[in-house]
């Protein structure tokens, strides 16, 4: 039973560590820059500009069938799967567009790349984009994603848009925060596009 409890303690030790380095690690990583134009009680409207993204496309529904073979696929471009078999520094949020017909899943690229001095990923699926500027509306959760989370904070962020006589436009989008293996502290949105007149 001694032996029990002294395994018990340093798995625990062990787990606190981790997760101490990895939320070290996590703050600090390059984030996509936004502006927040207004802020509501339970959401905010926010202006992105102009970004670089990996993306690949997909036929998944859901976000439990896209995160892993997507993920897979990005990281595999970051961290030397292109032409010049360069790592390149990962950034956050990662962001899902999972809807019925191509669902999309994509890494922003730090700022000091644009889509012309980026390297050619070796994967054909995945490609480099450059987003236009963007006003969205934005609303936060915590904990691990799942469908039921995508689905119930899209219908609040579309209520709440309503209620304020704010348009959306297209489909709602997740953005996920944190790295996969972080337990705590983990932060998730949910966005859509906005009626620019939101200006």
């Amino acid at each position: 039973m001694k032996m029990f409890i002294i395994i018990l303690a340093v798995i625990t030790l062990i787990t606190l560590l981790l997760q101490s380095f990895t939320i070290m690690s996590t703050n600090k990583t390059e984030e996509q820059k936004y502006s927040v134009v207004r802020r509501y009680k339970d959401f905010e409207i926010r202006f992105y500009p102009s970004a670089t993204f990996a993306t690949i496309n997909s036929d998944a529904k859901t976000y439990s069938d896209l995160s892993g073979p997507g993920f897979q696929k990005l990281a595999g471009y970051i961290f030397g799967g292109n032409e010049a078999n360069k790592k390149i520094s990962m950034t956050s949020p990662v962001q899902m567009d999972i809807n019925d017909s191509i669902s999309t899943m994509s890494f922003i690229m730090p700022s000091e790349y644009t889509k012309e001095n980026l390297p050619k990923p070796n994967d054909p699926h995945v490609q480099i984009k450059k987003t236009a500027d963007e006003y969205v509306a934005a609303i936060r959760f915590g904990g691990y994603a799942s469908d039921e989370d995508l689905k119930l904070y899209s219908e609040k962020l579309q209520n709440l848009l309503k209620e304020n006589g704010i348009a959306p436009v297209g489909n709602y989008r997740f953005i996920g925060y944190n790295r996969p293996f972080q337990f705590v502290g983990k932060k998730n949105e949910i966005i859509v596009v906005v009626d620019r007149k939101e200006k």
